[in-house]
């Protein structure tokens, strides 16, 4: 919440009242135009610590502007949901390149809060989430997640904080985005699972729909709903993609405009749309004792998808 100004009459000099307008009325006036000052900061939270640009030039048109810049706000929340139960893959590989994107600008650990056993590190790490940097924090409830979520929020030496929750309130959601804003750490609420919870019940049965039809409140500067999508081998530009894909819906975003697209990745690009400038991966490679080789097996049942 910005600071209150100080009185009107120590600022500038009242002047003579116009033929017809009273002394109070142009007070009451002036008051008023510093009350709508204030209310377009509160409405556009986070845009003060600055935003980063996703990187691709369509999506990044939708998102909120600060400084010439578009892109998410760091201090502020956002929120992440899976559009169905078997996507949780694809929100979550979202999940972590938004986290990634989010935190390049601060050397802090990205701590990952969940209550479930089965991240799949080396899916993290093929979306900028890597070990070196990666924290994950395994909470008993969802009392003690959203606490814990709270207190590395407001520690400004984090780089981010993603949070597995469920059941979550819009007084709990504010909580969480006043921490966002007081510690400057952007916040990720990932939701996977829409028979989890209270606060997913309006998207259950939306399947790969907008998600438009929930009534939980919640108090994230952006909400997106994330799903996989099909490549085509039809010759297209699309078909050149030979990475995960994504249909990435911004149900709402403060400050900006909703949108969806499909989203493409592969070798060499972290993220891209069709027919678009790409992000390029980057270049540092990690430390040899970093690396986790990539089994040719499928994943064991008790292992998260990432991607």
């Amino acid at each position: 919440m910005p600071a209150i100004p100080p009185p009107i009459s120590a600022t500038r000099p009242t002047p003579c009242p116009e033929e017809g307008q009273s002394e109070g009325a142009l007070d009451r006036q002036r008051l008023l135009a510093v009350l709508r000052e204030q209310v377009r900061a509160v409405e556009a939270p986070g845009t003060g610590r600055g935003v980063v640009p996703l990187g691709v030039p369509a999506v990044d048109a939708h998102l909120p502007a600060a400084g010439g810049v578009n892109g998410l706000p760091r201090a502020a929340l956002h929120e992440v949901a899976a559009a169905g139960d078997l996507d949780a893959g694809a929100a979550t590989a979202f999940t972590a390149l938004l986290a990634a994107r989010l935190a390049e600008q601060v050397r802090g650990p990205i701590l990952w809060m969940t209550r479930a056993p089965d991240l799949y590190a080396p899916g993290l790490d093929a979306q900028g989430v890597g070990p070196g940097r990666l924290v994950v924090v395994h909470a008993t409830s969802e009392v003690d997640l959203l606490w814990a979520m709270e207190e590395a929020l407001r520690c400004p030496r984090v780089g981010a904080v993603v949070g597995e929750a469920g059941g979550l309130d819009l007084t709990a959601s504010r909580r969480l985005h006043l921490a966002a804003e007081t510690g400057g750490v952007p916040g990720l609420l990932l939701r996977l699972n829409a028979d989890k919870g209270g606060a997913m019940k309006g998207l259950k049965g939306a399947g790969r729909g907008s998600g438009r039809g929930s009534t939980q409140a919640t108090a994230a500067v952006t909400r997106w709903q994330v799903g996989t999508a099909p490549i085509h081998d039809d010759g297209s530009a699309a078909s050149a993609f030979t990475g995960p894909a994504w249909r990435v819906e911004l149900l709402r975003c403060r400050g900006g405009r909703p949108g969806a697209w499909t989203l493409y990745e592969r070798e060499g690009l972290r993220l891209e749309a069709a027919g678009e400038v790409a992000v390029p991966a980057p270049e540092t490679p990690p430390p040899a004792s970093a690396v986790v080789p990539f089994a040719p097996t499928p994943l064991p049942p008790t292992w998260r998808a990432v991607g």
